[in-house]
């Protein structure tokens, strides 16, 4: 099998199963292909939402944003967190203390070595970022997303339907 469909299987175990907090949202998995992310996003966005790329560091407009509002997928837009979750962490990644239950699922990743945890959308499966425990109180995370993995929609603008 491809690393995407296995992403996608992996995600749709999450989804179903107790990794999600109690009052998760449900959220159906999108099958999308390969083929067709790569249509649809700029090849920036697709290489980190679908190769799990990092942008460099202070280079997102969202680091700057300070608006309610809500920071959505940016390759499927399903809601990943609202405005009033966001911190200035000073790593130069826009970062979260909390998300909308239910709407992300998290890995293991050993990439560097030690293990860190990775989290993607729920949905579509699209790489985040990850997440840290060395934020702010109430929960002490830091959900450290890539900022061309999000899209920001200013509060009383109607958020865009989800791609399918």
């Amino acid at each position: 099998m491809r690393r995407r469909e296995l992403l996608q299987g992996f995600v749709g175990l999450l989804i179903g199963s107790a990794a999600m907090k109690s009052n998760a949202d449900t959220v159906q998995p999108l099958k999308k292909s390969d083929a067709d992310w790569k249509k649809t996003l700029p090849p920036e966005r697709y290489a980190i939402l679908f190769e799990e790329d990092t942008e460099r560091s202070g280079t997102s407009p969202l680091n700057h944003e300070k608006r309610q509002g809500t920071f959505i997928c940016a390759a499927c837009y399903l809601p990943l967190f609202p405005s009033d979750k966001k911190f200035e962490s000073g790593t130069g990644w826009p970062s979260f203390f909390d998300v909308i239950p239910g709407h992300v699922a998290t890995k293991r990743d050993f990439k560097l070595i030690l293990p860190r945890t990775e989290y993607h959308c729920a949905r579509c499966g699209g790489h985040q970022g990850h997440v840290f425990e060395d934020g702010p109180q109430p929960t002490g995370l830091r959900y450290c997303n890539n900022g061309l993995a999000l899209e920001f929609v200013p509060q009383g603008k109607d958020l865009p339907p989800l791609r399918s």
